[in-house]
């Protein structure tokens, strides 16, 4: 009978004391009885004592109160070898030994006794720690709920139904960006009392941030029990997992949350660890300023609707209290520069409680971005562009160029960034490639308007239908960046303007000074009137126009003294309500252009003749333009042209038949024009055709 577990001394000696005992039980009648009694004892003991080892070793106490059994082992041992060598007829030394084996008895019995109530005792104190030792009840100290906390109510709601609810999904990761309040809802979701219904203490908060130690992490696993973790970290997850199995023997449930959790290598080899397992009835919540697709559809946090945002700046801004002289109509301002973002909201309604409302006031009119007042917001939001190279960080600048809360056109990215970057192949997905990117770091988020069944054809490159938005703050994260250079040395000039007051100040008072930018956005809303200062950016090579003004609006002087401008070769216009006169004085500007691109522009019902003068011209594509109903005769002018798209064009209803002149022609797309009923004769005289799309062309009869 092997002894497991227990000390080696005394195993070994029970062990010995055993044998000896059968022995003696075999060869001499004469101690028969005493010795089966003695080896009834000794069968109790030896599961007795491997339990006391085991308790000893669970709550790291020495083995010396084994000792005392230890030596009456021993000199049970020796009275055994003595009684072996008696013989029948020494009847005195029959009794003499006989009196010995019934004080050993009696003495093994009370070491029973004293064992049965020190494990007893040990065992009452392993169960009053067993949170501390039992992987199976090991809740991790979460992290403390702010004070106030609003807006997260259907946001948690989601989190229920896919975690609770969908056997299907074991891991979900929630994405935002910085300060969205990612972290509290992960610790509304383990303060929750259905969650904690199901769970009990099962539950593992572990925060990872953007270095993850393994170390750490492998130490918060296995709980206050850490001395159980393994040396080697290499393999510590999956005997993490081993150990815990070994526990949870009911299967109960287990929820992993991982906080801040990193885009790249370290972080994501640690959640690949955890999905390998394929441990039963557990699940895990990421979150993080990634979206990790490799992990699953992520659950996108929304940012505040106005009424919450403004019930958190009330907190906030300690408004009702001591700012109770703060008017309404202010307070709503300052939330609306906010744009619902939780952290901004925070950190501007602490720094303005208490303020005299001239404070309020002065800040509201200077405030053409909250990161002007609140740098620390900066710095804190600058962390979500650390892991971007420098060329992605240049895609996420140039991204602000465009209009607040506008859906900007894939389509027009391609083309400035091929002007910018000097793209030459493959530009489309080289684009759509560092966007995808961008939407995967929580940056920016990609919009498809395609349907779901009309998919783009394999090697089909053309985004018409995609576009990009960049949420508010992070257009002025983008700006605050780029003002941090002097006005003169910055590669991006962006100048957003609501009115004649909110012209900047260096470009009022520096008329003539000369910019380096390559790239210059403008944004006016209907109300700007003022006279254009004048500006020197000889090095333009990209100019963004978004003029909203009724009636007519001329380009600024300066705009003609860019030399680079002057031989512009390609031109995107995206939802202008343009008309037959602008148009043809944009030809006239630039008769060397090469690339024009139609979105959404619905201001004419047929393009202009004046087109057809474009006679340099390579692509065209218009697309979405629903109001277009026919093109001019003399498309057939365009002899160099090697790309005619369009798409989408709904009010189209036939193609003049000048286009079998376009002898260049590489690509035809006419996809979901479906009131074209019939194509122009000898079309097939366009050699050197080679991609005609057709699809969803709806009311075409057949091909001849």
């Amino acid at each position: 009978m092997a002894m497991i577990g227990v000390d080696i001394v005394v195993g070994k000696t029970l062990e010995h004391l055993y044998d000896d005992v059968e022995k003696l039980i075999s060869r001499n009648l004469m101690f028969e009885s005493l010795c089966k009694d003695t080896k009834s004892k000794l069968d109790t003991l030896k599961p007795l004592i491997q339990e006391m080892v085991q308790c000893n070793q669970r709550l790291n106490q020495p083995d010396t109160k084994l000792e005392p059994l230890e030596a009456l082992i021993k000199g049970g041992l020796e009275l055994v070898s003595k009684c072996s060598k008696i013989r029948l007829w020494n009847i005195y030394k029959k009794y003499k030994y006989t009196s010995k084996f019934l004080e050993l008895n009696e003495s093994l019995q009370k070491q029973l006794d004293a064992l049965n109530v020190q494990v007893a005792s040990d065992v009452k104190k392993i169960l009053e720690v067993i949170g501390r030792l039992d992987p199976m009840n090991q809740n991790q100290q979460l992290p403390e709920l702010p004070e106030f906390v609003v807006g997260l109510d259907v946001p948690l709601k989601d989190l229920k139904s896919k975690l609770l609810e969908d056997d299907e999904v074991s891991m979900l990761v929630l994405t935002a960006p910085g300060g969205c309040g990612k972290t509290t809802l992960a610790t509304m979701f383990c303060q929750d009392e259905e969650v904690k219904d199901k769970f009990k203490n099962n539950i593992i908060f572990i925060p990872v941030s953007k270095n993850p130690n393994l170390d750490q992490i492998v130490q918060q696993l296995y709980g206050r029990n850490s001395s159980s973790a393994p040396r080697n970290k290499e393999n510590a997850i999956e005997s993490w997992a081993s150990w815990r199995r070994l526990w949870n023997k009911n299967q109960d449930p287990l929820l992993l949350v991982f906080d801040d959790v990193w885009s790249g290598y370290r972080s994501e080899f640690i959640l690949d660890k955890f999905v390998q397992l394929k441990m039963s009835n557990y699940k895990i919540l990421v979150t993080s300023r990634f979206e990790l697709l490799r992990f699953g559809s992520p659950y996108r946090l929304p940012l505040l609707e106005f009424d919450n945002a403004m019930k958190l700046f009330h907190h906030s801004a300690s408004l009702g209290d001591k700012s109770s002289h703060i008017p309404k109509d202010l307070a709503r301002k300052v939330v609306v520069r906010c744009k619902g973002f939780p952290l901004g909201i925070t950190v501007v309604g602490r720094s303005l409680y208490g303020q005299p409302i001239e404070i309020w006031i002065n800040r509201e009119r200077k405030w053409s971005s909250i990161l002007d007042f609140e740098t620390g917001l900066f710095f804190d939001l600058r962390t979500s562009l650390d892991v971007l190279d420098e060329e992605m960080m240049e895609c996420f600048l140039d991204l602000a160029s465009f209009p607040e809360g506008r859906k900007i056109p894939v389509t027009a990215l391609v083309d400035m960034w091929e002007e910018l970057y000097d793209l030459h192949e493959d530009t489309d997905t080289w684009c759509m490639g560092n966007l995808y990117e961008l939407s995967n770091r929580s940056l920016v988020n990609i919009l498809d308007r395609r349907s779901i069944k009309r998919e783009r054809l394999p090697r089909d490159t053309f985004y018409g239908h995609h576009f990009v938005i960049q949420h508010d703050i992070l257009r002025e994260l983008a700006i605050y960046h780029s003002k941090q250079v002097p006005v003169e040395d910055r590669k991006r000039m962006i100048i957003d303007s609501s009115g004649d007051n909110l012209i900047p100040k260096w470009w009022r008072e520096q008329k003539h000074q000369t910019i380096k930018a390559r790239l210059l956005s403008i944004t006016t809303d209907q109300n700007f009137s003022a006279n254009w200062p004048s500006m020197q950016l000889p090095e333009v090579e990209v100019l963004v126009l978004n003029l909203q003004k009724n009636g007519k609006c001329d380009l600024p002087e300066f705009v003609e003294k860019m030399d680079k401008l002057k031989s512009l070769q390609n031109i995107s216009l995206c939802k202008c309500g343009i008309n037959g006169g602008a148009f043809s004085n944009m030809v006239d500007a630039f008769p060397n252009m090469q690339e024009m691109n139609l979105v959404h522009c619905n201001g004419f019902k047929e393009l202009p003749v004046k087109l057809c003068d474009l006679v340099h011209l390579k692509k065209l594509s218009i697309t979405n333009c629903k109001g277009l109903f026919r093109l001019p005769k003399r498309i057939g002018k365009l002899e160099n042209l090697e790309l005619l798209r369009l798409r989408a064009c709904y009010g189209l209803l036939n193609l003049p038949r000048s286009i079998r002149n376009l002898k260049n022609l590489k690509i035809f797309d006419i996809c979901d024009c479906y009131r074209i009923a019939a194509l122009p004769e000898y079309i097939g005289e366009m050699k050197s055709l080679k991609k005609f799309d057709i699809r969803y062309c709806l009311s075409l009869k057949m091909l001849t």
